[in-house]
């Protein structure tokens, strides 16, 4: 009899979401805010049908050849999944799914907000009032750009760009985006298509939601930064696509007026770099973080694997 119960969740979901699975299956949580250490996760997904993971999850050959035969699925609980060997899990019939969709709102909002703190210099301005310096308001006092009816560029026009995009409107804002092929008329809705280049040189405002893949991994780096007008924005939604190292000098050397990122290459580290620069807004990945959104992405995780487990097709497969 195999001594494991047949799901591995490796992260504590929100609550409610592993009640849902309990309710079918007999489940080992890992119960903590944290990701498994590696020897841990290795040795816990032994024997398991069914494996709930994270984007600090690496999920590759070693990974599956622990877990054994009896996987069913790998149910990736983010829209990315970098973190996963498509290739390998391809190679053993194991289904992988992410939980696109339901985290659309609240990261595209998320998107915005790094947007207006980093023009309007919201970050430099509580971290005055903090320090209990003495501060008079002036015509000259921390003078940030406006949005209304400044060009904004889009990498990246999948959901989350297309979000953000319809956003714009209430700014008055003309949107341009690149992605590898133009969208159809009525999903750019009216959105303008751009080859890469030609989008950072016309982008006052960029902002970045293109997936991370060995395509896009950094992507935006000097050169591609040195193409944004002077004084531009940048707002990264997905790590590694722009250079942190290329994005921090960009912001020294005065290129960039701002800088705002929510997802870092080597979380939980943050570059020195970028820490020291005061016009850099930086947000621990907060992109899906309301209460709402880490439900519904609990709870499309539990379904994929309630669907393998009873034999039926997952809701939200990738890499087929």
């Amino acid at each position: 009899m195999n001594e494991h119960p047949p799901v591995l969740v490796s992260r504590r979901l929100a609550p409610g979401v592993a009640e849902r699975l309990t309710a079918h299956h007999a489940a080992t949580v890992h119960d903590s805010d944290l990701p498994m250490a590696r020897a841990e996760l290795l040795a816990a997904v032994r024997g398991r049908r069914a494996l709930i993971t994270t984007l600090d999850d690496r999920v590759d050959a070693e990974l599956l050849d622990a877990a054994g035969p009896g996987l069913e699925i790998v149910a990736n609980h983010a829209v990315g999944y970098h973190n996963v060997d498509l290739a390998a899990c391809a190679e053993r019939g194991i289904p992988v799914t992410n939980t696109p969709g339901v985290l659309t709102a609240a990261t595209a909002d998320m998107a915005w907000a790094l947007l207006l703190a980093a023009t309007r210099r919201l970050g430099e301005g509580e971290r005055l009032l903090r320090s209990g310096e003495a501060w008079a308001w002036a015509p000259n006092f921390l003078l940030g750009l406006e949005l209304t009816g400044t060009p904004l560029g889009i990498l990246g026009m999948g959901r989350i760009g297309q979000a953000v995009a319809r956003r714009a409107r209430g700014f008055d804002m003309p949107v341009r985006y690149h992605n590898r092929h133009p969208l159809p008329p009525e999903r750019a809705d009216g959105a303008e298509w751009l080859p890469l280049d030609d989008l950072l040189a016309t982008s006052t405002v960029l902002v970045v939601t293109c997936p991370l893949s060995d395509a896009t991994r950094h992507l935006l780096d000097a050169r591609r930064l040195a193409l944004l007008p002077p004084g531009a924005v940048v707002v990264s939604m997905t790590a590694g696509v722009v250079d942190e190292e290329a994005l921090a000098a960009a912001l020294e050397s005065g290129a960039l007026f701002a800088a705002a990122v929510d997802n870092f290459e080597h979380e939980p580290a943050v570059p020195s770099a970028l820490l020291a620069q005061d016009r850099a807004v930086l947000a621990p990945h907060l992109g899906s973080a309301t209460v709402r959104t880490r439900q519904a992405m609990g709870d499309l995780a539990v379904d994929n694997v309630l669907a393998a487990l009873s034999g039926k097709a997952p809701l939200t497969p990738v890499g087929r």
